[in-house]
């Protein structure tokens, strides 16, 4: 009969090296440690920033009217921060509505470019042109056509977002890795299967990444958009603020653009990892 030891070492008998309950302590504290330092590192930058901000202010190497000093910002927030939070929420709703627009609308153009080569050769020189339009000589026309409010507001995120998203959908669909390709021509799969089971999922982290190129610029195009036909959010008062001389709460209304665009940023990213878990394991970060 065959004889089934236990796992465990015998007395006496050093476990393996690596194996053992200190080295699964360690494992565990090395995790810990990295992923605290994960957390502290934009920590850390963001305060190296305002350390430098501080000592440009201090100097006056800038004037103080074109950059106040971090304390008066912050004051200027403190002063009124029911005010300031009000419009920031404007802001992200349009933000993230223009944003969710562009991302269908690119990722369908995306999909008919690299479903026909006739299709990206008639489109694809128009697309390059309007997104070379720089977008807000085409705010006074966007108010004229659409009025106040929000509709002006959101075609300015929409046009600012969508060529990335069209890019890089694109170009995801249309650079499957040749060993899947030929894996599903082997399982004589139809065009949807393929679509389906490869060419999308394998153009994934391709489309997340014009997903995280546009998102920030949403948040640019609201504050353009803003800037023209607004009659709240954040771009409203850094021109209303501005326009008035106080140019902290300016600088005040500016910071929490950044604020918003790093969280919305922080989000997707947190998405792709939870969507895309392979991603990370078969790349070398």
């Amino acid at each position: 009969m065959t004889d089934v030891r236990s796992a465990e070492p015998a007395a006496g008998v050093p476990a393996p090296l690596g194996t053992g309950p200190e080295a699964r302590r360690a494992g565990r504290g090395t995790g810990v440690r990295a992923g605290a330092g994960v957390a502290l590192l934009p920590v850390a930058g963001i305060l190296v920033a305002l350390a430098a901000w501080w000592l440009v202010a201090r100097l006056e190497l800038i004037p103080p009217a074109a950059l106040p000093p971090p304390g008066d910002v912050f004051t200027a927030f403190v002063d009124k921060p029911a005010r300031m939070l009000e419009h920031t929420w404007y802001t992200l709703l349009e933000i993230l509505f223009g944003f969710a627009l562009s991302a269908a609308a690119g990722v369908l153009i995306g999909l008919s470019l690299a479903s026909s080569r006739t299709v990206e050769r008639m489109f694809t020189p128009l697309l390059v042109a309007v997104n070379a339009v720089p977008k807000i000589t085409l705010g006074p026309l966007l108010v004229v056509a659409l009025g106040w409010g929000q509709k002006p507001i959101l075609t300015m995120v929409f046009l600012l977002c969508f060529f990335p998203i069209v890019l890089s959908t694109a170009t995801g669909l249309t650079t499957t890795p040749a060993d899947l390709a030929e894996l599903v021509r082997s399982w004589n799969a139809s065009r949807w299967q393929s679509f389906r089971k490869v060419r999308f999922p394998a153009a994934l982290p391709q489309i997340f990444v014009g997903l995280k190129v546009a998102m920030p610029l949403a948040a640019i195009g609201a504050v353009i958009g803003e800037f023209q036909a607004g009659e709240r959010g954040l771009g409203y008062v850094i021109l209303q603020y501005a326009g008035v001389g106080d140019y902290a709460t300016a600088w005040a209304a500016i910071l929490l653009v950044a604020l918003v665009s790093i969280l919305l940023y922080s989000a997707l990213v947190l998405v792709e990892r939870i969507a895309l878990p392979w991603v990370r394991e078969t790349t070398s970060r």
